[in-house]
């Protein structure tokens, strides 16, 4: 990992709201099934995020010295003549207009205006009225069919040619906006072809002129669509007693309908077909509010029928749904978002829809439920529907426990699953380890610690008793370790016998060396106490690091060593005496090939070097499985 990281955003590629900013560390799909097994280092981290922007929403650009014109809207229920009446249902008409009836600009140049969308609307028109040049044409006929004025618009962010929402020339038709997203928005208006409508000549003075208006359109409350003819229904949030902050189950206002379950039947709430809309076109919409601080929250959508249910799932951000219009969506099995990283299945099938959506923003959701047969034998069809808000998706598939946690400023709240040692994933719904792999396991880790019977049996023979005590001691606590460690049995607690393990593992091989070294047992006790306390500060500090096996290694050799030279020191300090003052050449080598040839001879009576082979290579084998081991072979390595 790199130690600066640095991320820059422009303000195109950002919007107003809260921001969420994570570092993560290793994700994948599977986890290890042991704790004791530690794959990545820790890392600690700071973080600085700077802002850099206008101080008032009303000026933008480089330099924070061009102006932002807020268009200022005023009700006006009631406007026949843009809000059409059908079947006794008409749309309340919300008029936008800027403080100054008329803008000018040249060629090229470019206005920005800013309108709030306060609330669920059926469609947002801008148009651009009474369009003139401020000097008359070089024919003097007044058509100027040849100036348009191009409008980008944008959700949030500033617009532009390259990046929009919606454009259009508005100076031919109105720009129409179907089902816009509640906040603000952001039209740019730009001119073109002012000098072509001039015969091609064209001086700094030369200006479009036009009046700046948009309506935006919306149903009466209850209604929606395109004729304000389909059901809405806002849904109250009700918190779950006793749960995680933010956890709560919505339920529909309406007389039609009471639950005091997270439960509601859908048949009553329904849009009526018989408003002259196509049979396969028609909708009902639910609005929800996911409130503030609650984006680590997953909502949770179900549909549970004992028939088949004729229905697909649209949801939202922002506004209403529509069939080209949507953010996640549920036809079937094989038609849905499941490629999306933030949504996901749970189960679904032709009598049950069932699905997440992962880590929801902050702000009002719209969901649609399209009506697929309208015929009479499937509205008698018995449907319930709930919508939730959870922490973890799944309950963590009941393989494991929904961590809480907050963010840096202590207003957001995040969830996670911690899975058990034979699951894991986003959900702990994948299996790393069967349980009767589980059991075969974990039988296979606590009796191969019976192996050191063997050098305890052998220690106890050669009336080595220190060496018998911490060879006896090694093989239990490693078996009680592991036996904690794959969740059978725990004696005592898990750090407690994991310092035990890892620190009579290294006293065990590091007495084994000094035992080899034939030295005074005065020796051999201050080499076994400054041993006792080096290892014991390893196991406690950071035991499960693959270093500590090269450093215990070399701690055992080192000591062997010493105890080699003192032995050698004693033993042939006078043919030491003698090498330094022979001065007759032949002598001396004769004499140190000698030596040499007696030391060799010592060396293999006192080992059994197919032993100590075996040895050297069953330690490099468990210094390299740190990079072999996997979650499956994990049990192998590590014995």
């Amino acid at each position: 990992m790199q130690k600066n990281i640095t991320m820059k955003l422009t303000n195109e590629q950002i919007s107003p709201g809260a921001w969420y900013f994570g570092l993560f560390n290793g994700i994948g799909r599977t986890r290890t099934q042991s704790k004791m097994i530690v794959r990545g280092p820790a890392y600690a981290f700071s973080a600085n995020i700077t802002v850099e922007g206008c101080t008032t929403p009303t000026m933008w650009g480089q330099y924070c010295n061009q102006t932002v014109d807020t268009l200022s809207c005023v009700p006006s229920a009631g406007n026949i003549s843009v809000a059409k009446s059908y079947n006794q249902t008409s749309k309340n008409v919300v008029s936008c207009k800027n403080s100054l009836e008329t803008s000018c600009l040249g060629d090229g140049e470019q206005k920005l205006y800013s309108l709030e969308v306060m609330g669920v609307a059926e469609e947002l028109t801008i148009m651009a009225m009474n369009i003139r040049l401020n000097v008359m044409a070089t024919n003097n006929s007044g058509n100027f069919i040849g100036v348009n004025l191009t409008c980008f618009v944008r959700h949030g962010a500033i617009p532009s040619a390259a990046l929009h929402d919606y454009s259009g020339n508005i100076s031919k038709a109105p720009l129409s906006i179907r089902s816009p997203k509640v906040g603000r928005w952001y039209i740019a208006i730009l001119p073109v072809n002012i000098s072509k409508e001039l015969g091609g000549t064209q001086n700094s003075n030369t200006k479009v002129c036009y009046s700046m208006e948009s309506q935006v359109l919306e149903c009466p409350i209850g209604k929606a669509g395109s004729n304000c003819t389909w059901e809405r229904f806002v849904l109250q949030t009700i918190l779950r007693r006793g749960s995680s902050p933010f956890e709560s189950y919505y339920l529909p206002v309406s007389e039609k309908v009471f639950s005091k379950s997270a439960n509601f039947p859908l048949e009553p709430l329904l849009s009526n077909s018989s408003y002259g809309e196509k049979p396969d076109d028609i909708w009902t919409y639910f609005l929800s509010e996911i409130p503030r601080g609650a984006a680590g929250g997953n909502i949770h959508i179900q549909l549970t029928s004992d028939t088949e249910i004729n229905y697909e799932v649209y949801a939202r951000f922002g506004g209403l749904p529509s069939i080209d219009i949507w953010d996640y969506f549920y036809a079937n099995s094989t038609r849905s978002s499941d490629g999306s990283m933030f949504f996901m299945m749970n189960n679904s099938s032709k009598e049950k829809v069932d699905f997440y959506i992962l880590y929801a923003r902050e702000g009002i959701w719209g969901f649609g439920l399209r009506h697929l047969n309208t015929s009479s034998s499937a509205s008698k069809d018995v449907i319930i529907m709930s919508i939730s808000l959870e922490r973890c998706p799944k309950s963590c598939s009941s393989h494991g426990d929904c961590k809480l946690g907050f963010d840096a400023s202590g207003l957001t709240s995040y969830s996670f699953c911690a899975c058990d040692r034979r699951h894991g994933g986003f959900d702990c719904g994948i299996e790393i380890v069967s349980h009767q792999g589980h059991i075969w396991q974990s039988f296979c880790l606590i009796a191969s610690n019976a192996a050191a019977v063997l050098p305890a049996f052998w220690a106890l023979r050669q009336k080595a008793l220190a060496e018998w005590v911490v060879y006896t001691a090694s093989g239990i606590f490693s078996g009680l370790y592991h036996s904690c460690d794959v969740g059978t049995w725990c004696l005592l607690t898990f750090n407690v016998l994991q310092f035990m393990d890892f620190w009579l593992s290294f006293m065990a091989v590091v007495s084994t060396f000094v035992y080899l070294a034939t030295i005074d047992e005065v020796f051999k006790r201050a080499i076994h106490t400054a041993v006792a306390i080096l290892t014991a500060l390893m196991a406690v500090t950071k035991a499960t690091r693959s270093s500590n096996i090269i450093i215990v290694i070399a701690i055992g050799a080192l000591g062997l060593l010493i105890g080699w030279l003192i032995e050698l020191l004693t033993k042939y300090r006078s043919f030491s005496f003698s090498i330094g003052f022979d001065f007759h050449m032949l002598d001396r080598w004769q004499t140190l090939k000698v030596w040499v040839q007696n030391l060799i001879k010592t060396l293999f009576r006192r080992f059994r070097w197919m032993f100590v082979l075996a040895g050297f290579t069953t330690l490099a084998f468990a210094a390299i499985s740190w990079k072999l081991e996997t979650s499956e072979s994990y049990w192998i390595w590590h014995r």
